[in-house]
């Protein structure tokens, strides 16, 4: 019987097309200076979708993870290793990519801008940094899943603190403020922002100080390993 059941399943298993796997991987970043979000896209050097902007990603080989298969597009396209990565979603339309069956197994990666070497992989004439808020004409629906990261970034801002891996290791806390605000793309109140982090306890002062500005030099703090927000960050809003 056991036999049986296991000889039915082989067979059909061979009715079934296999579609192909591949990884793409959101990279967003902060770019103080012109207070925004951007996105690290590549030039596409192959078809389909030649010359246009894509995300960073490939195909996954047979004998590799998802989570390797993202890490290794990564650094081959982009420099980038070591960084705060996780999955975002599976998209799977069946006309996403005019190849073939192809369903993509998203990422996204948030990184300090300096840590991105620009170099151009396998299928990539060159890669380049936009503004997640005007974003050109992309391949595939690369659109689509940035506009899914986006909402999850912000979301996860009202719960975790993966805000901090935007900022260098050292930050002030108007750089804190910032990277909150350009994410989520309005002010936060000044008073009320400090007070909740503060109180929150998830961060702790270096002891050093930098120059921001005319004023006082500002307190450098980092992220407290191991600590757990008690307040959620949308509480920090007026």
């Amino acid at each position: 019987m056991m036999q049986h059941s296991l000889s039915s399943v082989n067979h059909h298993s061979t009715h079934y097309d296999k579609p192909s796997v591949t990884t793409d991987i959101v990279v967003f970043s902060l770019f103080v200076p012109d207070h925004d979000l951007r996105v690290l896209l590549i030039k596409r050097l192959q078809e389909p979708f030649a010359g246009m902007w894509a995300l960073p990603g490939g195909f996954v080989n047979i004998d590799e993870s998802l989570e390797d298969a993202a890490a290794r597009e990564l650094e081959e396209e982009t420099g980038v290793t070591d960084v705060f990565m996780e999955q975002l979603y599976t998209f799977g339309n069946p006309n996403r990519d005019p190849r073939t069956r192809v369903i993509t197994v998203a990422y996204f990666a948030l990184v300090p801008f300096t840590s991105v070497q620009h170099r151009a992989g396998s299928d990539a004439a060159e890669t380049a940094w936009f503004s997640v808020f005007d974003l050109p004409d992309l391949a595939f629906d690369h659109h689509e899943i940035i506009t899914y990261a986006l909402q999850r970034l912000r979301y996860k801002l009202e719960y975790t603190m993966v805000g901090f891996e935007l900022l260098p290791d050292e930050f002030t806390l108007s750089q804190l403020q910032q990277a909150y605000e350009i994410t989520l793309q309005e002010p936060l109140d000044k008073r009320n922002f400090r007070r909740k982090i503060l109180s929150a306890e998830i961060i702790e002062e270096t002891g050093r100080k930098r120059q921001e500005g005319e004023g006082r030099p500002a307190k450098l703090y980092r992220y407290r390993q191991g600590a757990v927000a008690e307040v959620k960050t949308r509480r920090l809003f007026p």
